[in-house]
Order: structure tokens, then C-alpha cells, then sequence
């Protein structure tokens, strides 16, 4: 047999439509026959910088085209358009550049081709990460990364580095990138499955896709851009495949395989698995159609005895943003400079919500809600208490010790959120809702000492959380995933820390809401609305 190469992921084009940056800190250099890029690191340092920063505040156009095509679509439902219309509006309000997108502004995430003809004379990663850090301390960002300092003692970073930075090698004289804030939301929505042979007929991987998409639930803010990827060399080349396919980066593979082992693109099931997404009516996060806005598909080579699969989405929050370097200067992808123009005239029509005054007994508040049955749209007024995984966790070590659970927790609906930075002249910072899920190991014993009675995130949850909220009256609530900015701006009135103010962005915070929107999701008779659908 002859030796064949074969590139592994062999991109056909690349239509990404750039800005120029500048053209400072590149200069081309004879090295014999060979003209060498010369990159100054102060260049890399700026790619990074406004390469978070655009991404942070602004989306790709074909992603928020998407959000208009559902508001445009007569079998969307109205909750479909209802969560698109919020997202769309949340595009115009952080395309100012004060509040980002999504208060959870990631974990910065840089993947880069360098060319072998491309010097820089620099551990490219610091530079890199210089920017990172240049972008998060002078905007109005969260540090979310936690370091470990021992096995269980941890702290923020303060800065939210470190990054994650992958440079591979490549030919030629430029220099690629692929830069990612990936939120916890998403990032928590990565999953692998260890499959073999069997699972490669069509009776079998239709019934595989079809129970795991339900895997993905809510929790990561749909409507997604969904990554299924079949094979693999190893389990850690599948998940990479899945983050690549995930933020487009791979929409332009060939659309057959080779005996060569080429990546390529399944364009018929990308068809079937949407039907799929289609079908779980899940919808844009309260049901309908809109689970997905599209499906990648990638297959890959395998070894015999091995079949990975991936499943990955990109979220409502979709930052991912291109760069590269060559010798006419540094560049970034042009994201979208006007979302204002995708909105209607007029918002979609919606039945009048249910007004919920949260000043009120907790007995009160919980009386009201009972009233009503799942899926009922609400606009909540007054006060929430806002906690997340470590306050949950130091209230459980309060209650684990024999102390008293603190009365605010009792008296108060629980938001679980964590904001981004306040901008000057603000009542708050982006301040959308975390995934509920992870606090469900709490939602018992919480409930049990008279706290946690009604709780606002977003996601779906446990059975356990609808058997304690049967057993003891609780509701959850669930927020509208994504649009964080708008939130700050029109539903956020005012924010104070009174409780662990050394966590950071996880401190317990008061806050008073206006027409906060959300939907009644648990309610205190055990029913559910995602276990309906």
C-alpha cells in the first residue's frame, strides 16, 4: 500500500468576512529562500484584547438572523418567539459595549494554527493571555475561573485567567485563531459516550440521538447550535471536534469521507437530527419547535475497538469569533454592528402575564402561586435574595453544624445568578440566571428547615426537586436564559451584598426586580413542566 497524508479536518474555504485591527507589529524577513512573518507579541496581545472584547458584546449576524427567522416562522410557538424577541432585544442593548451579553462572560478559550514560517521569539500563550486579562480587568466582565490552592480550598482568581490556549502547527506564513468565551451553562452541556460498533446502523444511532438530545435540556440557554460527532481517533479528538463543530468552525468540511480518514460533514443526518430536536418540542427553553436553530454532524476515523461520540452545543450566548495574522496586518471577525435592525416593529403579541408582588409573606407569595398552573408566564416586583453554588454550600455547613438557617433565606424567593461587574452610573451589572440543576442537592434539606420555598434560575431539574416541593409547598421558577443585559437594564432596580461579601460574584446579594419575566416551571402539587412535554 502507498503512504497517503491526509489533513484531518480539511476545510474547504473560509468565507469569514474580517476587520482590520491594524497593520502595525507584522514585517515580513528573508531567512535564505524563506520570508519569515515577524510578529511583534504586543500584536498578539491586541488580537486577544479585542477579540474578547467584540465577542463579549456582540454576535455573529447568521446567529441573530436565526433568532429573526423564528419571530418570522407561524409554527413557532409564542413562547419560541417570546424568548427570541428577549434575545434579540438583549443583542441591542450590549451592543453598547457596558453590559456583555451574558453575565457569565466565560472561560476565555484560544485555539490557534501557527504557521511554521511565523516568529514571534515569545511563549505565545502569555501574550496571548495578556490580552485576555487586559479585556476582563478594563470591561464590565466576572471573573469566574476558581483556582484550587488544596485539595478543597479554593478562590477566584480575580482576573479570570487562567485561559485555556492550544497553538498547533501548521504550514505557511500565518497565523489562525479561533477565540471562545465559553460559559458554565454550555460548557456543562458536553458529553461523551463511549459507544462501540454496534451503534453505527441506522435503527440504533436514531434511537441513540434520540434519548441523549434529551441529555441536553434547558439549562444552557437554547436555542443551540448543536455538535454531534461520531468517531475519533481518541476521546480527547472527539470533545475537540465537538467545541470546533460547535462554534462553525468546521461548516465548510467536505460532505463524504475518503480511505484516507477524512473528517467530513453528515448532511443528511444534520437533517434528521434537528427533525429530532424538532420533535422533543423542548423548544426556545419553554416549549415549541425551536430546541436547536441548527445541527452539526461531523464523522471521524475510530480504532476498531472504540466508537466515541460527542454531543456539545454553542447557546443563546454564541461567542465564538475568528482572528488571524498575516503579513498585511492583525484581523478579527466583523460581528454583527446592528441587531437593532432584526427587531419587528412591533413585539410578538403574548397574554397579559400574571403580576407576582414579592413583598409579601413568604405563606402570601406561595398562596398566589398555587393559584396557578404550570407553564403560567409571571412578572415578579420586589425583593430577591440571589445565592449560588458556594453560598449554598456554606449554608449547608451552617445547617450541618446545628445553626440556624439565615432568615433572608426563608423570607425571600432564592435567585440563583452570579453578576458581571456594574457599569458606572447603573443599578447592576449583566445579571442573568445560572442552571438551577446544580443546586438541586439542596433543594430537600433547604426546603425542610422552611428556605429555598420558591427558587428562580433556568434549566430543568430533578425529580427530587418536584418530590421536595410537593412535600413541603415550594416552586420553582424559571428565568429566561441569556439575555443578562436587558435584565440589568429594564428589570434590575437596585443590588447590595449582605452575606459573604469575600466570594466575589458568588456573595449573596439583595436585589429588587420590576416585571422580571418567568414562567412557573415546579409547582407545589409535584407537576413539572419539562416532565410534561
Amino acid at each position: 500500500m502507498d503512504f497517503i497524508y491526509q489533513d484531518p479536518y480539511p476545510i474547504l474555504k473560509d468565507d469569514t468576512q474580517y476587520r482590520k485591527i491594524t497593520s502595525d507589529f507584522v514585517k515580513v524577513e528573508k531567512l535564505g529562500d524563506r520570508e519569515i512573518l515577524t510578529v511583534d507579541p504586543k500584536g498578539l496581545e491586541l488580537l486577544a484584547q479585542e477579540a474578547l472584547k467584540d465577542v463579549s458584546f456582540m454576535l455573529r449576524t447568521s446567529h441573530l438572523e436565526k433568532l429573526r427567522a423564528i419571530l418570522d416562522d407561524p409554527e413557532a410557538t409564542d413562547n419560541d418567539r417570546f424568548v427570541a424577541y428577549n434575545l434579540l432585544q438583549n443583542a441591542v442593548v450590549a451592543i453598547d459595549g457596558e453590559l456583555p451579553s451574558c453575565q457569565d462572560t466565560g472561560t476565555a478559550i484560544v485555539m490557534a494554527k501557527k504557521g511554521e514560517n511565523v516568529y514571534t521569539g515569545v511563549d505565545d500563550a502569555e501574550w496571548l493571555s495578556k490580552g485576555i486579562f487586559n479585556t476582563y480587568q478594563e470591561r464590565n466582565l466576572r471573573y469566574s475561573q476558581i483556582v484550587p490552592i488544596s485539595m478543597f480550598e479554593e478562590k477566584n482568581s480575580g482576573s479570570n485567567l487562567p485561559a485555556q490556549i492550544d497553538i498547533y502547527a501548521k504550514k505557511g506564513a500565518s497565523y489562525e485563531f479561533l477565540f471562545l468565551a465559553k460559559g458554565g451553562g454550555s460548557a456543562n452541556k458536553t458529553y461523551l459516550y463511549q459507544q462501540t460498533k454496534s451503534l453505527l446502523n441506522e435503527k440504533s444511532l436514531d434511537a441513540f440521538i434520540r434519548a441523549k438530545i434529551m441529555d441536553l435540556g434547558t439549562s444552557a440557554c437554547p436555542p443551540y447550535h448543536l455538535a454531534l460527532v461520531i468517531g475519533g481517533t481518541s476521546a480527547e479528538a472527539n470533545l475537540a471536534a465537538v467545541k470546533k463543530a460547535s462554534a462553525g468552525y468546521f461548516d465548510h468540511l467536505p460532505t463524504t469521507g475518503n480511505m484516507a480518514g477524512q473528517a467530513f460533514r453528515d448532511l443528511e443526518w444534520e437533517k434528521r437530527v434537528q427533525l429530532i430536536c424538532q420533535q422533543s418540542a423542548i423548544g426556545a427553553q419553554f416549549g415549541g419547535k425551536y430546541f436547536t436553530h441548527d445541527v452539526r454532524v461531523i464523522r471521524l476515523p475510530r480504532h476498531a475497538a472504540s466508537c466515541p461520540v460527542g454531543l456539545g452545543v454553542s447557546c443563546s450566548a454564541d461567542r465564538n469569533i475568528k482572528g488571524k495574522i498575516t503579513k498585511d496586518g492583525i484581523f478579527v471577525e466583523q460581528l454583527e454592528v446592528n441587531p437593532k435592525r432584526l427587531l419587528p416593529e412591533t413585539p410578538p403579541h403574548l397574554e397579559a402575564a400574571v403580576e407576582i408582588d414579592l413583598n409579601q409573606p413568604m405563606a402570601d407569595i406561595l398562596k398566589k402561586l398555587s393559584q396557578y398552573p404550570i407553564k403560567t408566564r409571571l412578572k415578579l416586583n420586589g425583593t430577591l435574595i440571589v445565592a449560588r453554588d458556594i453560598a449554598h454550600a456554606k449554608i449547608k455547613e451552617l445547617l450541618d453544624a446545628g445553626k440556624p438557617m439565615p432568615e433572608y433565606f426563608k423570607n425571600h424567593p432564592i435567585y440563583y445568578a452570579g453578576p458581571a461587574k456594574t457599569p458606572e452610573g447603573m443599578a447592576s451589572g449583566s445579571f442573568g440566571p445560572t442552571t438551577a440543576g446544580r443546586m438541586d442537592v439542596y433543594v430537600e434539606e433547604f426546603q425542610k428547615n422552611g428556605g429555598s420555598m420558591v427558587m428562580l434560575a433556568k434549566g430543568n431539574r430533578t425529580k427530587d426537586v418536584m418530590n421536595a416541593c410537593k412535600t413541603y409547598g415550594g416552586f420553582y421558577l424559571g428565568s429566561i436564559g441569556g439575555p443578562a443585559a436587558i435584565l440589568a437594564k429594564e428589570n434590575i432596580l437596585s443590588v447590595e451584598v449582605v452575606d459573604f461579601e469575600e466570594l466575589g460574584m458568588e456573595a449573596v446579594r439583595k436585589i429588587t426586580i420590576k416585571d422580571f419575566p418567568a414562567f412557573i416551571i415546579t409547582d407545589d402539587k409535584g407537576n413539572d413542566f419539562f416532565e410534561n412535554l
